[in-house]
């Protein structure tokens, strides 16, 4: 099994629901890289709800695939809400989905600094039709290991894509 019960218990429930509300949606993912969208597919039937993924884990794909602008990756950084919520607002540029949800991150083991330690994630949020919907955070999970960084991450982009 390529996730754990938990993940695919939440992506179920993200899938129904956002089917119920009629609305599709997008990833754009850095640190899980490709996670969130192999969680959502994982669900028979995705395909009414996911219109696809992006997999930008470089910083030349953030600009290329999503729009996100130089100027921001250079004075944020990767790992920033300002990225956050450019990968999210270019995910909705280039798809056709209604929601869009971002993740980037330090997943370890190196890569992490004073300021942005590994185990430091940063999602957003977005919604098409609804410009007051500015949905962005931080969390700090610990250096708690590559793969339990990423499962953690998975966990809370997924409860971002519930509808409500």
């Amino acid at each position: 099994m390529i996730f754990s019960d938990e993940v695919l218990t939440l992506a179920a429930t993200v899938i129904d629901a956002n089917r119920a509300a009629g609305l599709t949606v997008v990833t754009a993912e850095s640190c899980t890289g490709g996670l969130v969208a192999g969680a959502l597919t994982e669900i028979a039937g995705s395909s009414d709800v996911v219109d696809r993924g992006f997999v930008t884990y470089s910083n030349e794909a953030k600009i290329e695939s999503l729009g996100v602008s130089i100027d921001i990756l250079d004075t944020f950084g990767a790992v920033s809400i300002a990225v956050a919520w450019a990968m999210a607002q270019g995910a909705l540029k280039h798809s056709h989905a209604d929601v869009a949800v971002a993740v980037t991150g330090i997943a370890g083991p190196g890569g992490g600094s004073e300021k942005k330690p590994v185990g430091t994630v940063v999602f957003a949020l977005a919604r098409r039709n609804d410009p007051d919907c500015k949905i962005a955070d931080t969390k700090f999970f610990g250096d708690l290991g590559r793969s339990e960084i990423r499962r953690q991450a998975v966990l809370c982009a997924l409860q971002l894509l519930m509808p409500g």
